[in-house]
C-alpha cells in the first residue's frame, strides 16, 4: 500500500461526521499508521468548503448523513470546485440508491461503516493517489448499476421503502405537495407527512429537495 502514497508526503485526511465518538475513533485510527495525518474535522455540509480551504486535504472522508444536509450535496460541490480534494464515502446507507447517487455525485470511494481498520487505509491512500475503491460487500454491485440494468422501480432502487412509501416518493419527485398526494392515494394528508418523514430518515435527507435530487437521480418523478 505505500506505493499509493503520495509522492509530497503524509497523505493530509479532513473528516467531516457528526458523531464525536465516530470521528475519534477514526481519527486515531488513520493517524496510527504510517503516512496518513488527519488536519481537520467538521460536522456539517455548510462547514466543508471552509475546512477544505483552511486543511487543503488530500482526500474528504465524508458521511452521506449530516445535521444540516446530505452529504452528497457536499460531494457535488467538491467534484466541481476542489477536485483535488476527492472524496470518500463512509456511511451507514449501504443501499443501491445511495451508492448510485454517491457516484453520481462525484465520490471515489464507497465504504460502509464498520470497514476494518486496513480496508479503510487502503481506501484513504488509494483515493488520495487518484485511484477508486469501493467495499468488499458492495464493488460487485457497481458494474450492475452502471451497466444501465438497475430496476427503475423507486422500491427496487431504495429497498429500505415500503411499496406505499417508494410511491409517495415517485409522487414527491413529480413535484407534488402533500395535500395533492393526499388526494392522489386517497389516504389523509397526515399519513403523508408520515411517510414523507419516514422517507427522510430512510433516504438520510433532510429536505425535501434532497429527497426530490436523490429521486430524479434514479430516474423517478416521471409521468
Amino acid at each position: 500500500m505505500d506505493e499509493l502514497q503520495s509522492d509530497t508526503g503524509s497523505v493530509r485526511v479532513l473528516i467531516v461526521d457528526d458523531h464525536p465518538l465516530f470521528r475519534e475513533g477514526l481519527k486515531a485510527a488513520l493517524q496510527s499508521a504510517d503516512g496518513i495525518e488527519v488536519v481537520g474535522e467538521a460536522e456539517t455540509v455548510a462547514a466543508v468548503p471552509d475546512a477544505v480551504a483552511a486543511c487543503l486535504p488530500d482526500v474528504v472522508v465524508l458521511d452521506l448523513s449530516l445535521p444540516d444536509g446530505s452529504g452528497l450535496e457536499a460531494a457535488r460541490r467538491l467534484a466541481e470546485q476542489t477536485p483535488t480534494a476527492p472524496v470518500l464515502m463512509l456511511t451507514m446507507a449501504d443501499d443501491d440508491g445511495s451508492l448510485l447517487a454517491a457516484l453520481q455525485a462525484g465520490a471515489r470511494g464507497y465504504l460502509v461503516k464498520g470497514a476494518g481498520r486496513d480496508e479503510v487505509l487502503h481506501a484513504v491512500r488509494t483515493v488520495a493517489a487518484g485511484g477508486a475503491v469501493f467495499g468488499s460487500e458492495i464493488a460487485a454491485r457497481i458494474t450492475t448499476l452502471l451497466a444501465g440494468t438497475k430496476l427503475r422501480e423507486a422500491g427496487q432502487l431504495f429497498p429500505s421503502l415500503t411499496a406505499r412509501e417508494a410511491e409517495v416518493l415517485n409522487l414527491v419527485a413529480r413535484g407534488l405537495d402533500n395535500r395533492r398526494i393526499a388526494r392522489e392515494l386517497v389516504v389523509a394528508e397526515k399519513t403523508v407527512r408520515n411517510h414523507v418523514t419516514h422517507i427522510f430518515e430512510k433516504l438520510h435527507v433532510a429536505t425535501r429537495a434532497e429527497a426530490v435530487a436523490r429521486a430524479r437521480d434514479m430516474g423517478l418523478g416521471g409521468d
